[in-house]
């Protein structure tokens, strides 16, 4: 059986070692491209339809607005199936304490049963959070193991940190 990458990443202003920067390629994407290199897997960028804004302190408004509501935001498009993988490492950015709202669109789009999932996230300070719980809810007969917190700021320097979580 094979391995897919899916992941959820913002590029433009972040939050980063405690100051806004413009990053042209969001944090998670760099964590995801690092683990396909690795691996191998495949790589699916879960991608909504309305798309974050660009400027920090916008998005996480947009973001916190999403959780309140308990979006599901649409996705441009999803895989044409996950029969095929066994193994999902599963990337996004820490809002909120949990994952971005449009990961909860994937998620509760496909079966998992049977699968082992690996969630990745990045974050300035707030680790995993609740999101590991929240794979398991929406995931029942998945098999989620322990997830993989990375910082933003140390994203560049993470590989090491990522073969051992591999391993």
């Amino acid at each position: 059986m094979a391995a897919i990458i899916a992941y959820f990443s913002r590029r433009g202003e972040n939050y980063v070692s405690g100051t806004l920067k413009e990053l042209p390629v969001g944090n998670t994407e760099v964590a995801a491209d690092m683990i396909r290199e690795l691996t191998g897997a495949d790589v699916f960028s879960i991608d909504p339809v309305q798309a974050y804004s660009k400027r920090y302190n916008t998005c996480i408004a947009e973001a916190q607005a999403d959780q309140r509501r308990d979006a599901r935001p649409e996705l441009k498009c999803y895989p044409e199936h996950l029969e095929e993988y066994d193994t999902i490492y599963l990337g996004y950015p820490n809002y909120w304490g949990t994952m971005p709202m449009c990961v909860f669109t994937f998620l509760e789009h496909f079966d998992y049963t049977g699968k082992t999932i690996y969630p990745f996230c990045t974050h300035e300070g707030s680790g995993m959070g609740r999101s590991e719980a929240d794979i398991r809810r929406l995931c029942p007969g998945a098999v989620v193991k322990k997830g993989l917190a990375l910082r933003g700021g140390s994203i560049r320097n993470a590989k090491p940190e990522i073969e051992k979580w591999l391993a």
